[in-house]
């Protein structure tokens, strides 16, 4: 069941105004977040623990719809992990992405515990305390150089993406994209997409 509560928490707002084709969608690093460093981390129980997280959230997450959490350890070992794929991510992508976000956790934020980072195909969180299902106020954005200087556009965007996440958690993978015609102006092309525990992501840009 879709709590009808979700949350918008995080959020990308990108508007292309170049012509031709749109090269809007690549696979960027939006955000990362490590908790205070703890030297136990380099403790042989931990890091076996962690590689067996990844290990499990590499193979099962991109064959799980883009979506896969589990658990790694046991008591006050125990690790959480969690990755989600974009919905129109495919298989091979979500793979690829999962494993940047793991190098990236890895290398940036080795000696933390609580590890969240934001890619554009994809978001990674794992941590020794338990998350799934509670409502994350952390957030990562992403924006392009676009100045808006069309107040009437930027309106009709916000309502536009207000219906897109509202219809979302109804849809299969609570994945839906949309597409706004705004005639001389061109179109806008709207996604959002809830995990399936808690976190709503959206997504809104412009290509000619």
């Amino acid at each position: 069941m879709v709590d009808s509560d979700v949350r918008t928490s995080v959020v990308f707002l990108v508007f292309m105004l170049s012509l031709g084709i749109c090269h809007a969608d690549l696979n960027q690093n939006s955000g990362l977040l490590c908790s205070d460093a703890d030297n136990s981390t380099s403790e042989s129980s931990f890091r076996v623990n962690l590689d067996n997280l990844l290990g499990l959230l590499t193979e099962k997450g991109p064959s799980s719809n883009g979506f896969f959490k589990t658990t790694a350890g046991r008591r006050s070992g125990k690790i959480y992990g969690l990755i989600q794929c974009r919905g129109d991510v495919s298989a091979e992508n979500c793979a690829n992405c999962t494993r940047e976000a793991f190098a990236v956790a890895l290398r940036d934020c080795s000696k933390s515990k609580n590890v969240q980072v934001w890619f554009t195909w994809c978001s990674l969180h794992y941590s020794n305390e338990h998350f799934f299902g509670v409502w994350d106020q952390e957030s990562a954005a992403t924006f392009n150089k676009t100045d808006f200087d069309n107040a009437s556009i930027v309106s009709r965007g916000f309502d536009f993406m207000s219906e897109v996440t509202t219809t979302a958690p109804k849809r299969p993978l609570m994945f839906h994209t949309a597409v706004l015609d705004a005639g001389k102006f061109g179109k806008r092309y709207g996604m959002a997409q809830c995990t399936r525990d808690i976190i709503l992501l959206q997504h809104f840009h412009h290509c000619k």
